[in-house]
C-alpha cells in the first residue's frame, strides 16, 4: 500500500433519486450505511447530475466534460475514441483501473464492448446495456477477450461480489476501481422495478414523496420495488466499506457513491428521467476517506461534472484545465464561493432540447422539441419555480408577469454559462404571458 497514492473507487448507481436516502428525510430507514458514512466523511448536500439520462451523464462523469463538448449528447453514441477518460488519467499516474457493471458508451448493439470503447479501463468486467443483456437474478457481463461471464445471486450482489475480488488482488498496488449498478433503474422489457425477493413488500405503500403524492405518475404501482432495490444497494455499500475496512484500506481510499440521474416515475414527461426537475436532477453523492474526513454537510451546490476535477485533485493528479467541472477541494479546505457563483446548470436531451440552470432559490429552464441534433435553432422559456416557496416544484411561473425580472436575470445567467461551455449564441422566445388568475368580485345581480 501506498500511503502517498490513495486508492480510489466510484460506487456508481442508476436512476437514484436524492430522497430515498435518510439524510434527505426518507423515514423508511433505507440506507443506514449512506448516512452513517455522511457523519464521517462529505455529504454534498445540494448534489445534481449535469444530463439526466444514462450514456451522456455517464460521458460527462468519465470525461469531465459537458455532454456537447465530448460529443455523447444523447444514448447511442460511443465515447470518441481517443477522447482521455479517468482511467486515463489514473492510469497515467501509475494506478491499476477497472470498471464493472453499466458502460453505455459503446454502440447499443452489442453486449461486449470493444476495446477502443473501454475508455481506457484495463480490467474490464461489463456490459455496454446491462438492462438489454441481464435481469435481476441474471447477470451477465462480459471480460477483457469479450467472453461471456455469468455472475450468480441478485445483480447488486454479483456486481458487488467481483468488485470485493478485485480489490482483494489488487489491494497491494494503488487501484482506482469503478462500479456501475443497474438498480435502482427499472427492468426496461418489463417496465419494472425488480427487487430482491422480498423486499417489493417491506415498502409498498409505506411512504410516498411528496411530488409522487401529488402528481401520481407510476409510483403507486413501482415505488415498493425501486425503495426495495435502493435499500439492496445500500446493504452492498457497507458490504464494500466492510471489505476495505477488512483489508486495512478503509483509511487510504477515497469513495465516492453518487447516480446519474433522479426518477420522476412518469410524472414529468411519458417515462422516468429526461426532465428539468429535482426529481430527474438532484441526486445522492458522499465522498469517503483521505481529505474528505469530518462528517460535514458541504452545501454549495454541485454538479456530477465536478466530480472529475475533484477526483483527480483529491488523489494527487493535476487537473487539466480542459475539465468543465469546478475542483471542490479548495472548498473544502476553507475556500469561500461567492454567491453569485452558487448554481448548476444541466442539459437535458432524448424528451428535448433542454437547458436549466438551477440556483439556491429557483430553477429556470428553456425548451425546444427534440430532433436528433446537437442543439436546436431557438428556444422557448419552459419552466420557473420558486424552491423556497414551492421545493416540490407543482407550481410552474414562467410567463406571469410578476416575475418577468427574476426570469430576465436567470436567462442572462444561464446564457453566459451556456456561453462559457462552448454553446453558440441561441435565440430564447419568452414565454407566453400568463394572466394572474386573481378573481375578480362579482357584479350583483339584477333585479
Amino acid at each position: 500500500m501506498n500511503p502517498s497514492k490513495p486508492n480510489v473507487i466510484v460506487f456508481f448507481t442508476d436512476q437514484q433519486r436524492w430522497d430515498s436516502v435518510g439524510v434527505h428525510g426518507n423515514p423508511l430507514d433505507l440506507t443506514p450505511n449512506f448516512d452513517r458514512y455522511c457523519k464521517t466523511g462529505t455529504h454534498l448536500f445540494n448534489h445534481f447530475t449535469c444530463q439526466p439520462v444514462c450514456g451522456p451523464a455517464r460521458a460527462c462523469l468519465q470525461t469531465g466534460l459537458h455532454a456537447t463538448e465530448n460529443g455523447c449528447y444523447r444514448n447511442g453514441i460511443p465515447l470518441e475514441a481517443g477522447q482521455k477518460t479517468l482511467a486515463g488519467y489514473f492510469n497515467e499516474a501509475g494506478y491499476e483501473t477497472g470498471y464493472i457493471g453499466k458502460w453505455h458508451l459503446s454502440d447499443f448493439s452489442r453486449g461486449p464492448v470493444p476495446e477502443k470503447d473501454r475508455g481506457g479501463y484495463r480490467h474490464w468486467l461489463a456490459a455496454n446495456v446491462l438492462e438489454a443483456v441481464s435481469d435481476a437474478y441474471e447477470t451477465r457481463l462480459y471480460d477483457e477477450n469479450d467472453e461471456e461471464v455469468m455472475l450468480p445471486g441478485y445483480r447488486v450482489d454479483a456486481l458487488m461480489d467481483a468488485s470485493i475480488r478485485f480489490i482483494q488482488e489488487k489491494k497491494d498496488k494503488p487501484f482506482f476501481l469503478f462500479t456501475s449498478y443497474l438498480e435502482p433503474h427499472h427492468q426496461n422489457h418489463r417496465d419494472d422495478y425488480p427487487a430482491p425477493d422480498g423486499y417489493e413488500e417491506r415498502y409498498q405503500g409505506r411512504w410516498t414523496p411528496p411530488d409522487l403524492q401529488a402528481l401520481g405518475g407510476s409510483a403507486p404501482q413501482q415505488l415498493g420495488g425501486y425503495w426495495g432495490m435502493v435499500k439492496r444497494l445500500d446493504e452492498a455499500f457497507g458490504r464494500l466499506m466492510d471489505a476495505l475496512k477488512s483489508l486495512d484500506l478503509l483509511d487510504n481510499t477515497i469513495v465516492l457513491f453518487t447516480s446519474d440521474h433522479g426518477c420522476h416515475f412518469k410524472t414529468r414527461n411519458s417515462e422516468y428521467k429526461r426532465s428539468c426537475h429535482e426529481s430527474s436532477l438532484r441526486v445522492p453523492a458522499l465522498f469517503h476517506g483521505p481529505g474528505f474526513e469530518g462528517g460535514r454537510d458541504f452545501e454549495s451546490l454541485t454538479s456530477l461534472i465536478d466530480l472529475p476535477p475533484t477526483l483527480l485533485a483529491a488523489a494527487g493528479i493535476e487537473v487539466p484545465g480542459e475539465m468543465s467541472g469546478r475542483c471542490l477541494i479548495p472548498e473544502l479546505r476553507g475556500q469561500r464561493r461567492n454567491a453569485e457563483e452558487d448554481f448548476v446548470i444541466a442539459q437535458i436531451s432524448e424528451s428535448e432540447h433542454g437547458r436549466a440552470l438551477r440556483t439556491r432559490r429557483w430553477k429556470y429552464a428553456i425548451s425546444a422539441p427534440w430532433d436528433k441534433r446537437i442543439r436546436p435553432d431557438r428556444y422557448t422559456e419552459a419552466h420557473l419555480y420558486d424552491l423556497e416557496a414551492d421545493p416540490y416544484e407543482l407550481t410552474n411561473l414562467v410567463g406571469m408577469p410578476a416575475f418577468a425580472g427574476v426570469v430576465g436575470e436567470l436567462r442572462e445567467q444561464l446564457l453566459r454559462e451556456l456561453r462559457r461551455i462552448g454553446e453558440p449564441e441561441i435565440p430564447v422566445d419568452l414565454a407566453p404571458e400568463i394572466p394572474s388568475g386573481q378573481r375578480r368580485p362579482e357584479l350583483p345581480l339584477e333585479k
